[in-house]
């Protein structure tokens, strides 16, 4: 398990985490955190707490959005928001492409391409969140804001 931490993707992710604040650190789970619920499970929390990073399709790019794990990214809500007629989730292929990583494994940061990043504010009602970093087996804890922060992010309400 821990050579996962040398795989590329984990450590484009690991080198994001370093440059943004010393304190972040990858972990490696023991078992798979591919959905919400796997990872609650892996790290005993509330699924609310664990960040799905969910790559949307717009007409012509690409946006990440962070939601809550015990709650449903709203398509309608983002096309309202962005004010664009036509929003989907994007696919595996796609995922791929635009971030580096695969389905399961999408972390907040450290994608191949810059995307605008969607923060859905249901996230503040944890003072610590937990985020994919890279591979489905590892994660990162990192407070609220810093997850803003360390993003770019624009909080919304977008569930």
């Amino acid at each position: 398990m821990e050579d996962l931490l040398n795989k590329e993707s984990v450590q484009r992710v690991v080198k994001a985490l370093s440059n943004f604040e010393d304190s972040l650190k990858v972990e490696v789970l023991n078992s798979s955190a591919r959905t919400a619920k796997d990872a609650a499970i892996s790290l005993k929390c509330e699924v609310g707490a664990i960040v799905k990073s969910l790559l949307l399709r717009t007409e012509n790019n690409f946006i990440l959005c962070l939601v809550s794990g015990d709650k449903r990214c709203s398509l309608n809500k983002v096309k309202k928001l962005l004010n664009i007629k036509d929003v989907s989730m994007a696919n595996a292929e796609q995922v791929k492409s635009q971030t580096g990583f695969s389905i399961g494994g999408v972390a907040p940061v450290a994608h191949l391409n810059k995307n605008k990043v969607l923060i859905d504010t249901s996230l503040s009602r944890y003072e610590h969140v937990y985020a994919a970093a890279g591979h489905p087996n590892t994660i990162f804890k990192i407070s609220y804001k810093q997850l803003i922060k360390l993003t770019e992010g624009i909080e919304e309400d977008i569930t």
